[in-house]
């Protein structure tokens, strides 16, 4: 009877395993090169991905007697950092998101009993008042990476970061393979609507989380035209699903506006009892985009019922000439150059509506 444990050998075939092992090194690296190569001549450029996880790490920033942005892109672009410490003596915590709702990270700092600070608060109408879909879904999942951020999604975050300020094509959204098979082109069909392309690539973000339009944006061209096309697309809801009557569907959205705006007032009840300030802020929408907002989105029942409801002090650009006269080069965000300008003048409203009266530190 034969043992099972008998020996057994296997002969390894002679190769040139070293030589293998530098081809493949060398083939790798000539791959990634013309890739790399290839992204920068399209106008990419490194930059840190705004990632939930580095939105954590801005979270984390956040102090009992903090500033902190929230909002959607427009404070992510427009606000200079540098300039709101000069004006308010503090500098701020960037946690405003492209293409989100404030209201999830708005109730997050309401909750924390810790935070008594200050919230600069966008308000977007559309994003705002969204009562569920990807502007509700990106800062819920922001938030609840936060909460249940695990050390290997921390230690890989900051592996990850040195990566993305040397190398161009590891731009998620743009650049991954799901990504760039979401650009083929496919028609809608019967119960299978193609949801509208989101903006291309045009802003570069640094570890605090401040975002600036790059100056192919900034210029007429290919670039420019293609973010201005998206924005209609973007700000159109979609039609109501034909398996709900109109009626009941339009019901339904009434009182999911009406619930943001009740629990909005929650939220602000809950920061002022800790001492804590709020201000609302409508930043700089021009062109075609501001005449869509104002058509689907009218200030008298939206902007003008939230002041109200919430006695929340409010900032609206176009009150204030030395605000409504800045042009949005894509029609919804400023330029670098612009938003510094831009937060050097809204400072001093910042600090009226905040009744913050000591003097700015030179």
């Amino acid at each position: 009877m034969h043992s099972s444990t008998s020996n057994f050998n296997r002969p390894i075939p002679r190769q040139p395993w070293r030589g293998m092992t530098v081809a493949v090194a060398v083939g790798i690296l000539i791959a990634v090169t013309c890739w790399e190569v290839y992204c920068r001549s399209l106008g990419y450029e490194p930059t840190l991905n705004d990632t939930s996880d580095l939105w954590t790490e801005a979270r984390r920033r956040v102090q009992p007697e903090s500033i902190v942005i929230v909002g959607d892109s427009r404070p992510w672009f427009d606000l200079d950092l540098d300039e709101l410490e000069r004006g308010l003596m503090k500098r701020p915590v960037q946690l405003a998101q492209a293409g989100s709702c404030a209201f999830p990270v708005l109730e997050d700092l309401a909750n924390d009993q810790q935070f008594h600070g200050t919230i600069i608060c966008s308000i977007v109408p559309r994003l705002f008042f969204a009562p569920a879909g990807p502007p509700l879904e990106e800062s819920q999942k922001a938030v609840q990476r936060y909460h249940g951020q695990t050390w290997a999604q921390r230690v890989s975050h900051e592996l990850s970061v040195p990566l993305e300020r040397s190398f161009a094509f590891l731009k998620q959204q743009e650049l991954t393979l799901p990504d760039l098979l979401n650009d083929i082109p496919i028609p809608n069909r019967p119960y299978a609507q193609v949801p509208p392309p989101l903006p291309p690539y045009f802003c570069s973000v640094d570890r605090e989380r401040r975002a600036r339009m790059v100056e192919q944006c900034v210029r007429p061209g290919r670039l420019q035209t293609r973010v201005k096309n998206g924005w209609a697309a973007l700000f159109t809801p979609p039609p109501p699903p034909t398996y709900v009557p109109t009626a009941a569907f339009v019901a339904k959205m009434q009182k999911a506006v009406a619930d943001r705006f009740r629990n909005t007032g929650i939220c602000v009840d809950k920061l002022r009892a800790r001492g804590g300030k709020i201000v609302f802020v409508r930043f700089p929408v021009t062109g075609q985009l501001k005449k869509l907002e104002d058509e689907q989105t009218p200030r008298a029942q939206t902007w003008e019922p939230l002041v109200q409801q919430t006695h929340v002090p409010g900032i609206y650009f176009e009150d204030f000439p030395d605000l409504a006269s800045f042009d949005c080069p894509e029609w919804s965000h400023l330029s670098a150059g612009d938003s510094v300008e831009f937060t050097k003048r809204l400072v001093p409203h910042l600090r009226q509506a905040l009744q913050i009266n000591s003097v700015a530190v030179k």
